[in-house]
């Protein structure tokens, strides 16, 4: 895999803590910014999917059911009314 150097703009107060993680874990700054935009890309890519297949699923018009719906909120609050 291919590197590439950007470059942006971070707060003092950010990049002095992104160091002391960094001394704290005994990596350097570029490993850690590496790691912190995979996790993050990883989310938002998951999210995506997630949205897309969701949408592939009302276009198809597989909805869930009333009943099916109230379950999954019984279920998720113990039956507690609000």
């Amino acid at each position: 895999m291919s590197k590439e150097n950007i470059t942006f703009r971070l707060d003092s107060e950010k990049r002095a803590a992104l160091d002391e993680i960094a001394a704290g874990v005994d990596r350097d700054r570029s490993y850690l910014i590496n790691e912190a935009i995979t996790l993050y890309l990883e989310m938002h890519q998951w999210q995506i999917e997630e949205i897309h297949r969701g949408i592939a699923e009302a276009d198809a018009g597989d909805f869930a059911t009333e009943e099916e719906v109230s379950a999954v909120f019984a279920r998720l609050t113990h039956g507690k009314a609000r």
